[in-house]
């Protein structure tokens, strides 16, 4: 089937139709819970009073959130704009020399936000992987970066290196371990791609520019290093046509999605309703699925906005960031689920793509899956949930994969072949949908808790069926197909139709007598 194959209006009408009616269905039934149990005793911790004009509490219980937009923003937006307006000087003043100016600024900032303590051990962490990049191989690079990375997320590194964090500042904990973490995936990048280089080898002053950039320090996303080294070195400073009007607008974009997110949470506890489980156990069906698909959406745009804040900052350094990850409303593949567009550029380039090459013998592709979820385990940090939720990616990615080359054997592929474009779109669109949920179930494994997963398959496929499982599949197939019909229409933007020989003329030009066709090719006539 092609990726352009059409269905009538009327039916992507009625696919529309549906699914804004069950969301608008699921998301009253939300709000009605949130209202109704908004001094509920197990709300007491994360429900808090919220904006004094709304009069209502808000759900503070993501701290991710809540240390960016409500708790911590002066500081994040001081050092941000400290950093812009410091590579704004040295650009005007020294363009050649911005590279440098980059990683002093943030290995200054740095410095003042945590110590020397912790800027010691970063440097002896960036010390050792560049010591090893010089003997150029490759395993040696991945197992010294991976033992570096288990200090930062396993016990009882953990636990150890948590007494050099000093002082009393709230953040200085999250900044640690995300600092410590980002540093070694980058550290890693730069070891593989010198071991890639032919003619000698980097300086470790490429290093610590590529390092200490303030923006991507603590919180990504990763560039590689190859792409990070070009652009950061590039003496053009000139700017495409738009495109400070292009960064403003993404800035004011990002302004306006936290707000709207942080209304939000006065009128729904979405975060809050997954940790009570009594509470959860009394929902109707609608509102529990509503629930669990939400939480995905949040997160998905959690992670927009916190890479897209930060990606404003570097197109103003005249970088090249890794995008946004891709919308989840408009996914229904595992080989499409990422949250973290860097991390996934680097698993790809560095793990995946190298080990499974072509991905077209399945042993490699066995292979290069389970070293590329091996490392997302760690770099998300062993636990059960974890480990559960790598199971069933790792599994949805290849059961894909077996399935798409399944159906080009025989007798799959003549039957589909014999069937139109638009019935064979319906038929996949049946099969996305039960795919559609298995990356919710797996994805909420991993965003709320094993309980609230659990009891949403057991509302979804045993105790709700068949009537909440058929409504549910009934809605999630009319998702399935608008995301098509948007890849469509994409797609003939990207890649538009030749035009036909009926158009090929303008509409009511008279073609040429059979005499004028003679004259114009006398070798047709004569070949005739």
């Amino acid at each position: 089937m092609g990726i352009k194959a059409a269905l009538p209006k009327y039916e992507i009408y009625f696919y529309n139709t549906v699914l804004c009616l069950a969301m608008l269905w699921a998301t009253s039934w939300i709000f009605e819970v949130s209202s109704s149990n908004a001094n509920r005793k197990a709300f007491k911790t994360s429900v808090k009073p919220g904006w004094s004009y709304f009069g209502r509490k808000m759900d503070t219980a993501d701290f991710e959130w809540t240390m960016w937009f409500s708790k911590f923003p002066a500081h994040i937006l001081f050092a941000l704009t400290g950093h812009v307006l410091f590579a704004k000087i040295c650009s005007t003043l020294a363009p050649q020399y911005r590279s440098l100016a980059y990683p002093a600024y943030g290995l200054l900032a740095v410095w003042a936000t945590m110590g020397w303590t912790y800027v010691s051990i970063i440097l002896s962490h960036c010390i050792v992987l560049y010591s090893v990049s010089m003997m150029k191989m490759r395993w040696l690079c991945f197992v010294t970066g991976l033992c570096a990375l288990a200090t930062f997320k396993c016990e009882p590194f953990v636990s150890w290196q948590a007494g050099f964090v000093e002082g009393d500042f709230d953040l200085r904990h999250v900044l640690f371990y995300g600092g410590g973490g980002f540093t070694i995936m980058r550290c890693m990048s730069f070891a593989l791609e010198n071991c890639e280089r032919k003619d000698g080898n980097y300086s470790i002053l490429e290093l610590f520019k590529y390092n200490f950039y303030l923006p991507f320090f603590y919180f990504g996303p990763i560039m590689t290093f190859d792409k990070f080294h070009v652009q950061a070195n590039n003496s053009d400073l000139s700017r495409k046509e738009r495109e400070m009007w292009s960064i403003r607008v993404q800035g004011l974009v990002y302004l306006g999605v936290i707000i709207v997110v942080d209304v939000l949470f006065h009128f729904m506890y979405i975060l809050t309703i997954p940790t009570d489980m009594k509470l959860l156990k009394h929902l109707s069906d609608w509102a529990l699925v509503g629930l669990a698909y939400i939480n995905l959406v949040y997160d998905w745009v959690k992670a927009a906005v916190m890479f897209g804040v930060i990606n404003t900052v570097s197109r103003l350094d005249h970088l090249d960031p890794p995008s946004p990850p891709k919308c989840i409303t408009m996914l229904y593949m595992f080989a499409e689920i990422y949250f973290d567009r860097g991390i996934n550029e680097w698993l790809c380039k560095y793990v995946y793509d190298h080990l499974g090459g072509k991905h077209d013998n399945v042993l490699k592709e066995l292979v290069a899956s389970l070293c590329t979820f091996g490392i997302i385990i760690l770099w998300l940090g062993p636990c059960q949930v974890v480990l559960i939720w790598a199971f069933f990616n790792w599994f949805g990615l290849n059961f894909e994969l077996w399935t798409a080359r399944l159906f080009t054997l025989e007798p799959f592929a003549s039957l589909e072949a014999a069937m139109s474009e638009a019935t064979s779109r319906r038929i996949r669109a049946v099969f996305n949908a039960f795919n559609l949920w298995c990356i919710v179930l797996s994805n909420v494994l991993l965003l709320n808790s094993l309980d609230f997963a659990k009891l949403v398959a057991k509302r979804l496929l045993l105790k709700g069926f068949p009537t909440t499982t058929a409504a549910v599949m009934l809605v999630t197939y009319c998702l399935v197909q608008v995301i098509k019909e948007r890849e469509r229409r994409q797609a003939l933007i990207d890649d538009p139709d030749p035009p036909s020989e009926a158009n090929s003329n303008p509409a009511g030009a008279a073609a040429p007598p059979a005499s004028a066709q003679a004259v114009a090719d006398p070798s047709k006539e004569k070949a005739e």
